[in-house]
């Protein structure tokens, strides 16, 4: 299985963990994955159509997914994912 780092954003919407575990073959199933064992997560990252929000980065391995083959790109149990929903603010 893959660790996933959940940032303080999204932490309550996992319960309070920092990492969790999810497996998954390449990007789109890991995120699946944690979004079916913490469906508040989903609420915040996917779009009604289940997709990706376009403001959400994933990183595997601190290399930009998008840059990579996006949610097709291999993962193996010692990757790790991290999910950053884009911030904005400003007066």
């Amino acid at each position: 299985m893959s660790t996933v780092k959940i940032p303080p954003v999204l932490r309550q919407a996992a319960g309070g963990e920092r990492t969790v575990e999810a497996k998954g073959a390449n990007v789109g199933e890991v995120l699946t994955a944690l979004c079916e064992a913490h469906p508040a997560i989903g609420k915040q990252i996917l779009t009604s159509d289940g997709e990706l929000h376009k403001f959400v980065n994933v990183y595997v391995n601190d290399e930009d997914a998008r840059l990579m083959q996006w949610t097709d790109t291999p993962v193996g149990d010692d990757d790790t994912l991290l999910i950053l929903p884009a911030m904005a603010g400003g007066q």
